[in-house]
């Protein structure tokens, strides 16, 4: 029994090195999709404004060492390219009341809005992908047997919180603010108004 196992291990390693083609392989897999419908479970209506969108990229590197092993041996490291985008929005469900005041001769017109808000990123699964990978000799045995050797879900995130950051930082929420107030100036004049102020984070 331990001799059939060793051959099976080695010849999945084999297999993962020379990257055989699949009908060389006898332990090949085939996909079959066998999902059910996809089940609505809610639906909300929205009540904001989608002011600016912005594009990122990162280069994420992550090492994992052993302390007491040398890398050969026991670590992994991978450069994984993340892209993504993310949202800044302002929710019209946010203004307080009486944050609209109108003239009497309704001419003049002054509004107050909340500050614009940030999406979670959206991290594009297309472009997102695994530069390089190299892994010490007890990973690469353990990816044998595992059920996702190339388990890339710590990266993703790891991806989608530094662009997280870098959108924060980028001034995306100011030009959403910009963007709100130029929508709504332009709507509130042509719809007769000759004064229209926006004031944005008075709330």
């Amino acid at each position: 029994m331990a001799l059939v196992v060793v051959t099976v291990a080695v010849i999945l390693v084999a297999q993962r090195t020379l990257h055989l083609p699949g009908w060389l392989n006898p332990f090949a897999e085939t996909t079959k999709d066998r999902s059910g419908p996809v089940l609505l479970e809610s639906i909300r209506d929205l009540s904001r404004y989608e002011a600016a969108s912005g594009n990122f990229q990162v280069v994420v590197d992550l090492e994992k060492d052993s302390k007491y092993l040398p890398s050969a041996i026991r670590g992994s490291r991978t450069l994984f390219v993340g892209k993504g985008s993310v949202d800044a929005y302002v929710d019209f469900s946010k203004i307080a009341s009486g944050a609209l005041k109108v003239s009497d001769d309704r001419k003049t017109v002054e509004i107050s809005l909340p500050h614009a808000q940030l999406e979670k990123t959206n991290l594009d699964p297309k472009g997102s992908y695994a530069v390089s990978t190299s892994r010490g000799l007890t990973n690469r045995l353990g990816d044998v047997f595992s059920d996702n050797p190339n388990n890339q879900q710590q990266l993703y995130v790891l991806a989608a919180q530094k662009i997280q950051d870098a959108a924060t930082a980028s001034g995306l929420q100011s030009r959403a603010d910009q963007n709100t107030r130029l929508m709504l100036t332009n709507m509130l004049k042509a719809l007769g108004f000759t004064t229209v102020t926006v004031h944005v984070g008075d709330q």
